[in-house]
């Protein structure tokens, strides 16, 4: 396995967390509604939210990478 696979599985398991993590802030919000809670206090819905925007930063930043590499190695094979 290469680092770009490597760089490639990283991007994807962020995105698929970041992604739960998102899912999950509604989750709580409906749960709210009838009175309970998932979280249980350990997190607020506004912090679940910034957690996964922070991955997505840097899945977008992995994925703006491998681009570049692309495009290196296109431009240097003509």
């Amino acid at each position: 396995m290469n680092l770009e696979n490597l760089y490639n599985v990283f991007a994807r398991l962020l995105f698929y967390f970041a992604f739960v993590l998102f899912a999950l802030t509604f989750v709580e919000v409906i749960v709210n509604a009838f009175d309970y809670t998932i979280l249980a206090g350990t997190y607020t819905k506004g912090r679940l939210i910034e957690l996964s925007a922070m991955m997505l930063v840097f899945v977008i930043t992995l994925l703006l990478r491998q681009i570049r590499n692309e495009l290196k190695k296109s431009t240097s094979a003509e």
